[in-house]
């Protein structure tokens, strides 16, 4: 397996000038049992996001991804469970439509993440230390469009986090607390589906 793990946040835009999704990602440790940490600040633009996030699946060869975006309507840490390829229509933060409005030139109408999104959520609960919940819509904006970018790249091992604004009611560090303990329950999954794996191989 891969020795790193990426994680982004994004950087400012409507509304949110200072993005709580970056501010919990920066505050995350560089490296978690012996795995990189490479922690990115995505800027809310299309035309990147179709450049930078294949380069950083192709270069790091992650053994996870988790992006992180800000949603003003959250109360609580949501787990998005897909992405749907079409339906991007809003303008990014250079004040850019995407051109086809469509995530990528091929791939599935809708693709589910192969993460047991359920199993995280309720581990988080069980925690105390934050609210999580499960989500089936992940807005069609620049947070659902780079959740299908990675997706259609390698849905086995992808996550999208919508968390709230700052102090509403977490905390940054309260925040990155949460994504460090997501980050081990997903970890914890694709470990055990490897184990799992390799005894299946086992004659």
């Amino acid at each position: 397996m891969s020795d790193s793990i990426v994680v982004t946040g994004f950087g400012p835009f409507f509304g949110h000038t200072i993005n709580a999704s970056w501010e919990a990602v920066r505050l995350l440790p560089d490296e978690i049992n012996g795995i990189t940490i490479i922690k990115k600040e995505i800027p809310v633009q299309y035309s990147h996001i179709q450049t930078k996030i294949p380069q950083l699946w192709e270069e790091h060869k992650p053994l996870l991804v988790i992006h992180v975006g800000v949603s003003g309507e959250a109360k609580q840490i949501t787990l998005e469970k897909c992405a749907k390829r079409d339906g991007y229509k809003r303008l990014d933060v250079t004040g850019a439509t995407h051109s086809t409005g469509t995530a990528c030139d091929s791939g599935e109408e809708c693709i589910y993440t192969g993460i047991n999104v359920a199993d995280v959520c309720a581990k988080l609960n069980n925690t105390g230390k934050l609210n999580a919940c499960m989500s089936s819509n992940a807005g069609r904006y620049l947070c659902e469009f780079i959740y299908y970018t990675s997706l259609n790249i390698d849905p086995s091992k992808v996550l999208f986090i919508h968390v709230p604004p700052l102090d509403n009611p977490y905390t940054a560090k309260e925040l990155s607390e949460g994504l460090l303990d997501i980050i081990e329950h997903a970890l914890e999954q694709l470990y055990s589906q490897k184990e799992k794996n390799l005894s299946t191989n086992i004659i």
